[in-house]
């Protein structure tokens, strides 16, 4: 991929600044050949790569290159797409949503600084992924679990900051952290929480301080770099209890939503449910064409005979419990309870004890990558991107965003991959778009699809809770309340905190000034 720069800088001033990073970070650390860019491009692209192609990207090992490396950055105007690993694939990876963005990628600065048993944390630097926390512990002998999303190819503190999902009861990322450090875009060096106290003891177990606290700030955000991140862990539970039930009808999801909400909210469960449809499961361990070569949607016999041959329903739910025995097992006896008024289906039910081999799945901590193989669905040059809008945990309103997703889907000739998260209080509405990227067609549908769907789920009161590069501006437009006061209140922050406008331009539909125009 051949090199573009931003709008507003010369060819001769990013040499000059590349000249000045390599003297920071290493000459072998500044990325600048077409090689290097492709890697750093978005591989999931739903349309042109270049539309979101780095300038360059550099690497810098520490805290200390970090700062110097902003520095030069505002001398020379550079703008910077900070990545963590970059795997974020569905969302962008480690492209830049605005094209020429130099990325700043921390993959090097992959150090486990600290895991106290005791206290159950660890404290990560941003380069580190899901297996390598898994391995360290694992190497260590340590009885603590780390909450793993459905693909544990990223970065521990990026998922975090992107209010990504796990498995398990710190499985809501963003809400499961506890003390930052974080490089302001100007250089300097602050710690949120209890660490803004020299020495403080307490820094990575309570959440605040005195005064404001400011780490939601820094999560899906362009106002800092955050370069170490308190996770909180989960002691090995003495045991672990997964209950699973086969839904046949699509409806089901309407009456099983409002019997789990009720004991998701008084902690009967303590962790995230997931609830996918079949083709969840089929998209990942197969291909389009083992089933159906037709053109547009998938139809309905056919999917009918894949759920026979499977010998699944049109839903699949998984509830997990852990701690002691005792209580799961009397946690896991109101569940069925609960279900037995609704239905007559029994729960599957698997149960591990400390001391067993754990099953390699991330409800157990063991890390997984599979999941990815749903891009390759349609072709060997697939992608996928989602729509995931956050509903109340209520059967109408649920209902209804399922038919019209699933009507809109068919008309733009895609087959429906859904899903629900259940968390205490609300549903994440899974909406998977797989494609062939390689098809011009099948990419413009995709596009238009995606749009429609946010308008709809504009025009009922819903929104997205993330997206992908592409969609940015289009979400952060949803907010709208007392025009766009939010997108205001942002923007004002982001001129205070980085006037010359140096850090992830249009991130989450924040630009700063120097392009708010053009964003």
């Amino acid at each position: 991929m051949r090199r573009i720069l931003p709008v507003d800088i010369t060819p001769e001033r990013f040499e000059r600044a590349l000249t000045a990073f390599g003297a920071i970070v290493g000459k072998d650390w500044v990325l600048d050949d077409d090689i290097d860019r492709d890697a750093y491009a978005d591989a999931y692209a739903l349309g042109d790569a270049t539309t979101h192609a780095p300038s360059a990207a550099i690497a810098p090992a520490s805290v200390e290159e970090v700062q110097a490396v902003l520095r030069v950055a505002n001398e020379f105007g550079i703008p910077l797409w900070p990545i963590s690993r970059g795997k974020n694939y569905g969302y962008g990876g480690a492209a830049p949503c605005m094209p020429g963005t130099l990325v700043l990628d921390l993959g090097r600065m992959r150090r486990i600084l600290d895991v106290d048993v005791r206290r159950a944390y660890c404290v990560v630097e941003p380069g580190v992924g899901f297996f390598d926390l898994y391995q360290f512990l694992e190497q260590e002998k340590l009885p603590l679990w780390a909450p793993m999303p459905g693909n544990c190819i990223g970065s521990v503190l990026g998922n975090a900051l992107e209010h990504g999902t796990a498995y398990g009861p710190h499985g809501d990322r963003a809400n499961n952290f506890c003390g930052m450090e974080v490089v302001l875009p100007d250089g300097e060096l602050i710690r949120t929480g209890m660490g803004a106290m020299a020495g403080a003891d307490a820094w990575h177990l309570f959440r605040y301080s005195y005064g404001p606290g400011w780490d939601q700030m820094f999560t899906q955000s362009n106002l800092g770099i955050v370069t170490k991140l308190g996770v909180w862990l989960m002691q090995e539970p003495e045991a672990a209890m997964e209950l699973r039930m086969e839904l046949p009808d699509e409806e089901d999801i309407g009456w099983v939503i409002e019997t789990l909400a009720p004991l998701r909210q008084a902690g009967v469960i303590k962790s995230q449910v997931n609830i996918g449809n079949f083709m969840r499961y089929v998209m990942g361990s197969s291909q389009r064409d083992d089933w159906y070569r037709g053109e547009g949607a998938m139809p309905e016999d056919i999917q009918a005979d894949i759920r026979h041959q499977r010998n699944v329903g049109w839903w699949g739910l998984e509830i997990m419990l852990y701690g002691y025995r005792e209580v799961i097992e009397a946690e896991a006896a109101v569940i069925r309870r609960a279900f037995a008024a609704q239905t007559t289906n029994e729960f599957t039910t698997r149960l591990w004890k400390r001391g067993e081999p754990r099953p390699p799945f991330p409800h157990y901590g063991v890390p997984i990558s599979f999941p990815l193989r749903i891009a390759n669905w349609i072709s060997p040059y697939g992608g996928h991107l989602g729509f995931s809008p956050i509903l109340p945990p209520e059967r109408e309103p649920l209902l209804a965003q399922l038919r019209r997703s699933r009507q809109m889907f068919r008309d733009y000739g895609f087959d429906f991959y859904g899903g629900f998260t259940l968390g205490e209080r609300h549903v994440t509405v899974v909406n998977m778009l797989a494609y062939d990227r390689q098809d011009e067609d099948m990419v413009r549908r995709g596009r238009e699809l995606l749009l429609a769907l946010m308008a709809d789920a504009k025009s009922r009161g819903y929104s997205e809770y993330r997206s992908h590069l592409a969609f940015m501006d289009e979400v952060a437009q949803s907010y709208d309340f007392n025009g766009h006061a939010l997108a205001r209140l942002n923007n004002k922050i982001k001129d205070a905190l980085d006037p010359q406008g140096i850090l992830a331009p249009g991130k989450q539909g924040i630009w700063p000034a120097r392009y708010r125009k053009q964003g």
